[in-house]
C-alpha cells in the first residue's frame, strides 16, 4: 500500500501589518466552488484528475492542494487543445514558453513522486476516455474567466455528472475571485480603476499565499512515455523562428527572477512605472508578465512580498506602483469577466464604437516593422523577435496604428500583440487595446505619443534603434529618429538610402494626428450618450465625477506631438 500522503497548506489569513489597500482589516473568503449541483462534504475518493491550464506552478495552487485533500491518486494532466491552435495566434516564441514551461513542472512533479500527463486532444474527448480508463471519481481544475473556457469547462462537467463524477474548481490566477467581487458589488462592472479599488477597500486584502507542497504524491501505474511534452516541431512549429531565448519559461525561472527583483528593496519601493524607460537596451521593469500569465508565478505570492517590504519604508503608489500594475491587472480580469465580446468592438457594450479605416496594407508596415519611423520600427521589431516590450512601448505603437496616426482598428493591434507576446492575455490585451485607442476606459483622445519626440526623451542618442534596427546603426544621432531628413550624401555614405533600404515615413505625423484627434472628436460626439455614460458611473443611482476629472485638460510631455511641424516630405533634404 502506497504511504499516505503529507502534503499541508497553510490556512489563508490576513497579516497584521498595514494593508496595501487602505481598508480596515477584512478577508475574502474562498469557498471551495463546484460546479457540480451536489456540493457536499465526502469522503476522500480513489482516483483524481488534476486538469492543469494556466496554473503551471506547485506553489500556491489552491485547486491543486484541494485535489491532494480529496483523493489518494492523482493525474495530472494537461491538455493540448487543438481549438487553441486553430482559433487563437500563437507564435514561436510562446510556444517555445509553454513547453518549457510545462518541461519545467514536469521536473517539479518528478520530486514529488509524480509525472505530468500530457495528452493532445479536444478535452471532451479525452476525459471521455480517461474517466473510464483510470476509474476517475473526480476532476480539479482552476476556475477561468475566458469565454471559450468557461464554455468548455460547462461541457467537461456536464460529462463528468453524466458519468457519475465530481468536479471541483478553485480561483487562483488573480488575487480575488472575480464572482465574489461581482456579487460584493452587487453586480456591477466599473470602467475606472480608482472606483474598482473602491470596491476591494471594502472587501479587504486578497488571501494569503498557500504553503509550498511537501512530502510525496502516492505513486500511480502508467506508461509515461506515451504522454511527454513534445518538442516545437512535433506539433508543428519551426524552431528556427523562434528568437533569443530571453526568458525562459517554468516556474523554477519565475521564482529565480522573482526573488532576484525582491534582493532590491529600494528599487520595489520606489518602482514609478512611468519613469522607467520604454527603449533601454536591458528591461527597466520586472518582465515577471509572462510568467504570471502562465501562472508560473502566483499574483497572491506577488503581492504579499510587496506587502512584507512596504511595510519597511516609503514606497510609490497604485497605480503607478508595481501593487497597482497587479491591481490594473485585477481590474482588467474583473470587466472582461462580465463584459460580452470584450475582445471586439461590435456587441462590445462597453467600448465606443468608432469606424476605424479598413487599410490592411497599413497594418502589415506596421506589422512588419516598415513604416519609415524608426522607434515604431525598433518596438515591433524588439516584439516580434523576443516576445516581450516595454508597458510604453506598447502605448506608443498602438497609439500609432489607431488613433494617432494610421487610423486602424484596435482589433487588428490586438490580433498582432496576441501572436507575438509571451505575456498575452485575453483580458488584458483586449483591455489595453480598448485603452489605448481611447475606446474604452480612457477618454483624452487628444493626447498623442509623437513617435519621434516621445523615444527621444529616455534614448536622445538612438541606442535602441541602433540595436534593432540595425540598418540605422552608423547613422548619425542628429537623424536616427528621422532618417528621411538626412541628405542625400549621408545616407550614402551610411549605406541606407531612405526609400530603397529603409521606407520613407507611411504618413506624415504632424498632420495626419491632427486630422486624426479631429475624427476622434467627431466619433466622441456621435457616441456621446455612451460616452456619458462610461464617464460618469452611477453608484447607488447617484452621479459620480471622474476620478480623472482633474488632469483632463493637462496634455502629459511624453505624448505631445513633435514640436516641428514640417511634414517629412519638406524637411528632408535632397
Amino acid at each position: 500500500m502506497p504511504p499516505k500522503k503529507s502534503i499541508k497548506t497553510e490556512k489563508e489569513s490576513v497579516n497584521d501589518t498595514k494593508p496595501l489597500i487602505k481598508t480596515e482589516i477584512k478577508k475574502e473568503p474562498e469557498p471551495t466552488q463546484s460546479l457540480n449541483s451536489d456540493n457536499l462534504k465526502m469522503e476522500k475518493v480513489t482516483n483524481c484528475i488534476y486538469w492543469f491550464r494556466k496554473a503551471l506552478r506547485l506553489h500556491d495552487n489552491p485547486s491543486l492542494l484541494n485535489a491532494i485533500e480529496k483523493s489518494q491518486y492523482i493525474y495530472p494532466i494537461f491538455i493540448l487543445d487543438p481549438w487553441f491552435v486553430q482559433h487563437s495566434k500563437v507564435g514561436p516564441n510562446r510556444w517555445r514558453f509553454l513547453l518549457e514551461s510545462l518541461n519545467d513542472l514536469d521536473e517539479q512533479l518528478k520530486r514529488k513522486n509524480s509525472r505530468l500527463i500530457l495528452i493532445r486532444g479536444q478535452p471532451k474527448k479525452v476525459f471521455t476516455e480517461k474517466i473510464k480508463e483510470w476509474n476517475i471519481n473526480l476532476i480539479c481544475f482552476e476556475s477561468d474567466t475566458e469565454p471559450y473556457a468557461k464554455k468548455r469547462d460547462e461541457e467537461i462537467t456536464s460529462l463528468a455528472n453524466e458519468l457519475g463524477v465530481r468536479v471541483e474548481t478553485k480561483y487562483g490566477h488573480t488575487l480575488y475571485n472575480p464572482e465574489y467581487v461581482y456579487k460584493k458589488n452587487n453586480g456591477k462592472v466599473p470602467l475606472q480603476y480608482q472606483s474598482f479599488l473602491g470596491i476591494l477597500a471594502k472587501i479587504g486584502d486578497p488571501p494569503k499565499p498557500l504553503d509550498e507542497l511537501s512530502g510525496m504524491f502516492n505513486k500511480i501505474e502508467i506508461d509515461y512515455d506515451l504522454y511527454k511534452v513534445p518538442d516545437l516541431e512535433s506539433i508543428g512549429v519551426d524552431s528556427s523562428k523562434c528568437g533569443p531565448r530571453l526568458y525562459p519559461g517554468g516556474e523554477t525561472e519565475a521564482l529565480r527572477r522573482f526573488e532576484e527583483k525582491f534582493k532590491n528593496d529600494s528599487w520595489v519601493c520606489a518602482f514609478e512605472k512611468p519613469n522607467t524607460s520604454p527603449n533601454s537596451l536591458q528591461p527597466s521593469t520586472t518582465v515577471l508578465s509572462p510568467y504570471l500569465k502562465f501562472g508560473c508565478l502566483s499574483s497572491k505570492k506577488f503581492y504579499w512580498r510587496l506587502k512584507q517590504v512596504y511595510a519597511k519604508k516609503k514606497h510609490s503608489l497604485p497605480p503607478v506602483s508595481l501593487e497597482g500594475q497587479l491591481l490594473f491587472r485585477e481590474f482588467f480580469y474583473y470587466v472582461g469577466s462580465y463584459t460580452p465580446n470584450f475582445d471586439k468592438i461590435e456587441g462590445n457594450t462597453v467600448c465606443r464604437q468608432i469606424k476605424w479605416d479598413d487599410k490592411p496594407e497599413y497594418v502589415q508596415a506596421w506589422k512588419e516593422a516598415r513604416t519609415g519611423y524608426p522607434f515604431i520600427d525598433a518596438i515591433m521589431t524588439q516584439l516580434r523577435t523576443e516576445g516581450w516590450i516595454h508597458h510604453l512601448a506598447r502605448h506608443a505603437v498602438a497609439c500609432f496604428l489607431t488613433r494617432g496616426d494610421l487610423y486602424c482598428s484596435w482589433e487588428k493591434g490586438q490580433e498582432v500583440f496576441e501572436e507575438y507576446l509571451l505575456d498575452q492575455d485575453w483580458s488584458l490585451n483586449a483591455a489595453n487595446w480598448q485603452w489605448l485607442s481611447a475606446s474604452t476606459f480612457f477618454h483624452q483622445y487628444f493626447r498623442v505619443y509623437s513617435p519621434i519626440a516621445f523615444g527621444k526623451k529616455t534614448d536622445d542618442n538612438g541606442d535602441y534603434i541602433r540595436k534593432y534596427l540595425p540598418i540605422l546603426k552608423s547613422f548619425p544621432t542628429k537623424y536616427i529618429y528621422e532618417p528621411w531628413t538626412a541628405p542625400l550624401e549621408i545616407q550614402k555614405r551610411h549605406n541606407c538610402i531612405i526609400g530603397k533600404d529603409y521606407p520613407r515615413p507611411i504618413v506624415d505625423h504632424n498632420i495626419i494626428s491632427k486630422i486624426n484627434i479631429s475624427r476622434m472628436k467627431k466619433a466622441y460626439e456621435e457616441t456621446k450618450a455612451t460616452a456619458a455614460a462610461d464617464d460618469g458611473e452611477e453608484e447607488d443611482g447617484k452621479k459620480t465625477k471622474p476620478t480623472t476629472s482633474k488632469s483632463v485638460k493637462t496634455v502629459a510631455k511624453s505624448e505631445k506631438t513633435s514640436p516641428d511641424s514640417r511634414p517629412p516630405s519638406k524637411r528632408a533634404k535632397k
